[in-house]
């Protein structure tokens, strides 16, 4: 059993290092259930890489429970129940049976949903063992309470610790100001984990059924052999009505600018700037990353980094990025600075973003990124891996199955007009968010 553990771990590696191609068609259909699923097929290697995916995220936390959907997720690899027969397993022994498939099964929640995760190699002997085990832990988590209140004393004790540094409290800070009252702006504290209960985990977990699982299968699978491991997959899962959910509000726009200035005592400055984007459905998709690529996205080659670092050497890294999701995630700009250059830094910083939104890009800019973009595609879709994470926001977001084989085709058609008509309309630098942890910038911003 040992040589075949250390057999399966290296052939995992393997599978991991090696490309995938985009050009692998996808296929999508719906089981009796509900669940949809979609398939790469990739018979070139023993492996299967597969992705499941529920509306169970962060949004979906209660603001006096910040953390629920998360620490949820945590706690269903932390034991088994028994059930029809087979034995319960806890979290040590639970632990020991994936390693003995050479098999890994994982959870965690984002903002937006609950993901689980299997890689297994495709060998007969070890699939079926794999894909069984993997639906017990979906399908019957334990939740023991015993476990959850260490945990809670290990999370309680990595949030003391995380407030002791700058950014933990400059990110506080800014995703308060930017979303406000909404889930995406919540925050786990000591104060929300202690009303967390195992029962509430229960409860919460109850709105995981197999008719809102949306499953994404990468791997030496056919049609057929997915949707069979699909059906064992969801098959622990308890049957529902499966009525829609609850609606999340949008995040609100901001009526006015807002600034933070909030004293530490460290060697840097701390600075984020920033207001809410769009979401991902958002039509200017494309415009908009090609746009943040030449505005603080491109690493060296951005504007901000030519205006803030290497002309005025106020910050050795600067950098910009949306964070789309199902609702208007966050338009960022981030750098570090020393305390007594952050107003200036603050300043050059807004009006880079400014003159950006006003005056959009030259077409030299526009050729170079997309250049890099383009070129660059193969590196988002080079391991399993990576593949499975573009087929899962393929199935997540509903988009069009020839979303990768057109991508750089799509991406060379922007134009610097798309990209300033986008950028006006989702930013306005007048009503921007602006924390500075670490130092006093009360001087007038222009």
């Amino acid at each position: 059993m040992q040589t075949k553990k250390i057999l399966a771990g290296a052939v995992l590696a393997l599978c991991t290092a090696l490309p995938a191609w985009a050009a692998l068609p996808i296929q999508k259909w719906q089981q009796p259930s509900g669940a949809q699923v979609y398939l790469i097929e990739s018979p070139g290697l023993p492996i299967l890489d597969v992705e499941v995916d529920f509306d169970a995220g962060d949004r979906r936390d209660p603001a006096a429970q910040a953390g629920l959907a998360s620490v949820t997720a945590a706690m269903t690899a932390k034991g088994i129940a028994a059930r029809d027969g087979q034995p319960a397993l806890d979290e040590n022994q639970l632990s020991d049976a994936w390693a003995d498939l050479g098999a890994d099964f994982g959870a965690g929640a984002g903002r937006d949903r609950m993901s689980f995760t299997l890689r297994s190699l495709t060998y007969p002997d070890l699939l079926a063992k794999a894909v069984d085990l993997a639906s017990r832990q979906l399908g019957e988590p334990s939740f023991p309470d015993a476990v959850w209140q260490r945990e809670r004393q290990r999370l309680v004790a990595a949030i003391r610790e995380a407030n002791t540094r700058p950014g933990t409290i400059a990110n506080r800070a800014f995703a308060q100001a930017v979303y406000g009252t909404h889930p995406y702006g919540y925050e786990a504290t000591e104060e929300t984990l202690s009303h967390i209960s195992v029962r509430d985990m229960q409860a919460f977990y109850r709105t995981i059924q197999a008719c809102r699982a949306k499953v994404s299968v990468v791997g030496a699978v056919d049609r057929a052999q997915a949707d069979r491991i699909v059906t064992t997959l969801l098959s622990r899962l308890p049957d529902g009505s499966c009525q829609p959910l609850p609606p999340v509000p949008e995040v609100a726009p901001l009526q006015a600018a807002v600034e933070r200035d909030i004293p530490f005592d460290s060697a840097q400055a701390h600075v984020l700037i920033g207001q809410p984007g769009y979401k991902r459905s958002d039509p200017d998709f494309l415009p908009l990353l090609v746009g943040n690529y030449i505005l603080g996205g491109g690493g060296f080659v951005s504007r901000l980094t030519e205006e803030v670092r290497q002309k005025r050497a106020l910050s050795y890294s600067v950098y910009s990025y949306f964070s789309p999701g199902l609702h208007a995630g966050a338009f960022t700009v981030g750098l570090q600075t020393r305390p007594d250059q952050a107003a200036e830094a603050v300043k050059v910083a807004r009006e880079v973003v400014r003159r950006f939104v006003a005056d959009g890009p030259t077409e030299a800019e526009m050729a170079a990124a997309k250049d890099n973009l383009i070129g660059g595609f193969a590196l988002r879709i080079d391991s399993n891996a990576k593949l499975l994470g573009n087929l899962a926001n393929i199935a997540w977001y509903d988009l069009p199955l020839d979303y990768l084989d057109t991508w750089t085709a799509r991406v060379g058609k922007v134009t610097a007009a798309q990209v300033k008509a986008a950028f006006a309309r989702v930013l306005q630098p007048d009503r921007m968010v602006t924390v500075v942890v670490g130092a006093s910038v009360a001087s007038p911003r222009q």
